[in-house]
């Protein structure tokens, strides 16, 4: 379906024109193909210490910087707070009319941006603008059940957006990092830097973007009592355990002695675990379990 000749007095909060709204018929052009369901997100301590730090970048309009290790959760805690994943999956193609707007998006107006590999200014100039005027426009059309940037002109220039998150700061070079400081001077909303340890002293030989920076927040691995936490909701202890629970207890101690805390190998190995259960019919967890997910995976040591 392609847009129609007004397109200019109602546009779609699609992303590179994706999806339009026809002011004559409201029919709609398709979007990407739908994703794969996920996993639900695991609310963790460094996720409420996140959840501040953005808050507080947001509130105060500054630049803030959060650096962490490989595979801590940095990205999927940033795509919760944005909504990210919600905000895509309604994006998807439907049958006669949008749904309505996802109510994390909503409630945070923070716009998500990966940038490439090699990303370059042109992609960083036109990324950063795309993707934030999509949200604003997502707020006009939840408020008033159209988008009509010629009308309700606050969502104008990205406008209602109010907080950027920018993961995978590290790909951004010289010039990339200077398009993000003149986007945030001309902008009046937060922006968050997500990067690798060692990006708060790349950042510090840039004064201009270095003295904009406002906030900064280590995202740290997940103490081992927490972890034993997030993993006794995920694999609760059956009731009718013959051994008292003891086989389970040592089940979860070896996943928190495997993983050192890493989220991102927890999630692989658990997903490991399941599969082991469902392929052998096994409803409980046992240290024979996770051994035989551990050698399915390549873990350093």
């Amino acid at each position: 379906m392609k847009p129609t000749d007004r397109t200019h007095s109602v546009l779609g909060p699609g992303d590179d024109g994706r999806r339009f709204l026809s002011a004559d018929t409201g029919e709609m052009n398709l979007g990407p193909p739908p994703q794969h369901p996920r996993p639900p997100f695991q609310l963790t301590r460094e996720h409420r210490r996140f959840t501040e730090f953005a808050d507080a970048v947001r509130a105060h309009r500054y630049i803030g910087l959060c650096w962490g290790s490989p595979g801590v959760g940095k990205t999927l805690s940033a795509r919760h707070y944005a909504g990210a994943d919600d905000w895509e999956q309604w994006q998807m193609p439907f049958p006669e009319h949008l749904d309505p707007v996802p109510e994390r998006v909503l409630e945070s107006r923070t716009a998500f941006f990966t940038p490439t590999v090699s990303a370059s200014v042109r992609e960083i100039d036109q990324g950063l603008p795309r993707v934030c005027q999509q949200i604003s426009y997502a707020l006009d059309y939840a408020e008033h059940g159209v988008v009509d940037p010629f009308i309700h002109r606050e969502s104008r220039s990205s406008g209602r957006t109010e907080l950027l998150i920018i993961d995978e700061a590290d790909r951004l070079k010289t010039a990339g990092l200077e398009q993000v400081r003149d986007y945030f001077d001309r902008h009046t909303m937060g922006v968050i830097l997500i990067g690798m340890p060692g990006i708060e002293k790349r950042l510090a030989r840039y004064p201009q973007l270095y003295s904009r920076i406002g906030f900064a927040h280590e995202y740290c691995q997940l103490t081992p009592e927490e972890l034993t936490a997030v993993l006794t909701r995920r694999f609760p202890r059956g009731n009718d355990e013959a051994d008292g629970g003891l086989a389970h207890a040592t089940a979860i101690a070896t996943i928190v002695r495997i993983t050192g805390g890493n989220f991102r190998l927890v999630d692989r190995l658990t997903t490991q675990i399941e599969r082991v259960q469902t392929v052998n019919a096994l409803a409980g967890l046992t240290p024979e379990i996770v051994d035989t997910a551990r050698r399915a995976l390549l873990i350093g040591h």
